[in-house]
């Protein structure tokens, strides 16, 4: 049976270095790939887009995966990420524009409605934050104890949404799914993004999905702020990892950064004396933590790397518990913060 969804995305395969170089200009054509920073089309070399294969399957053209973020999907992924498209007859139609196809005519609304801001953008990050509640006593605040963090709910940063939107690669229909929504804010403390962790329908760990987190909006240089800094600050890679700190030294001063990309382009604040980078058990992420010290300490910013036992700190706490994480911390904080790990 003719479907017009998939013959568009067979069409922009076919058409993927077009697709490409209109809406990831910053990025280049090497071999069969077209390599670009991010799906922000910041420079670099993460994220790659496959120009050339059979119309499905592995390997099928028109393919992108980021090393740095995990994230991947398809040519109208791209579209929607550059475009802040959100709804997909609005995002089919982009996609027709783009391919010089003639878009189908409909009568016109009996009247205008106004319209909503695009989707991927930091109004409908806000949006999207707005529409959440808090997180304690729901499914989010299931999900976080299930992995031995009990002070989300008291964190401003996250909410729950039990119906936000969520589409694998692949699928031409959302479902709507319950999700873990976190704030991403700059330094002046405004909105620029949200990331989603899409949860199971009892919160007993993530969605049964294959892409399980989501971020839109504006992430680079930014992070989910979760309890304020002071003269120090700790900066780490996932949410879980970084709820796991407080878990073991309340009221320790911590952000996410979501990745190991954006957790070495963090933007540092004015005043910070000492700096610590939660590290994950990773290559990535400790590439990712040597750029970071590298600007800390240029910036005369004293840094320190916490390392885990196991994978990640969440790891360490869900194996041995907060006290023993306590301690393990204990030898890695420097003199001047040893008062923290008594509180």
């Amino acid at each position: 049976m003719y479907s017009e969804t998939e013959d568009v995305i067979r069409a922009l395969a076919e058409n993927a270095e077009s697709v490409c170089r209109h809406y990831l200009p910053a990025g280049r054509r090497e071999g069969s790939y077209w390599i670009v920073g991010d799906l922000q089309n910041n420079p670099g070399r993460s994220l790659f887009v496959r120009l050339t294969g059979p119309a499905s399957g592995p390997g099928a053209a028109g393919k992108f995966t980021d090393g740095a973020t995990g994230e991947h999907g398809d040519l109208l992924d791209i579209i929607r990420e550059r475009t802040g498209i959100s709804r997909f007859p609005d995002l089919l139609t982009e996609a027709r524009a783009h391919l010089g196809r003639p878009q189908p005519v409909f009568p016109a609304p009996p009247s205008p409605k106004k319209a909503k801001a695009p989707g991927g953008t930091p109004v409908a990050a806000a949006r999207l934050f707005a529409a959440s509640v808090p997180v304690a006593g729901t499914l989010a605040d299931t999900y976080l104890r299930s992995r031995g963090l009990t002070q989300g709910g008291r964190m401003s940063a996250l909410r729950f949404h039990p119906k936000c939107w969520h589409r694998d690669e692949g699928q031409t229909r959302s479902l709507p799914r319950p999700a873990l929504i976190a704030a991403v804010t700059d330094g002046a403390g405004a909105l620029q993004g949200v990331h989603r962790t899409w949860l199971a329908p009892d919160g007993q760990g993530k969605a049964r999905v294959e892409t399980q987190r989501r971020a839109m909006g504006h992430l680079l240089g930014n992070a989910v702020r979760l309890t304020p800094h002071d003269d120090i600050l700790v900066v780490g890679e996932g949410i879980e990892t970084m709820l796991s700190l407080v878990e073991a030294v309340p009221g320790l001063p911590v952000w996410a950064a979501l990745s190991s990309g954006h957790l070495g382009a963090v933007l540092l604040p004015e005043g910070l004396q000492r700096l610590y980078i939660a590290i994950d058990r990773d290559p990535a992420g400790q590439r990712a933590a040597e750029r970071l010290r590298a600007r800390a300490t240029e910036a005369g910013i004293a840094v320190r790397v916490l390392e885990p036992r196991l994978g990640d700190f969440n790891d360490d706490l869900r194996a041995n518990g907060k006290e023993a994480l306590r301690q393990h911390l204990a030898g890695q904080f420097g003199p001047a913060d040893w008062h923290r790990l008594s509180g």
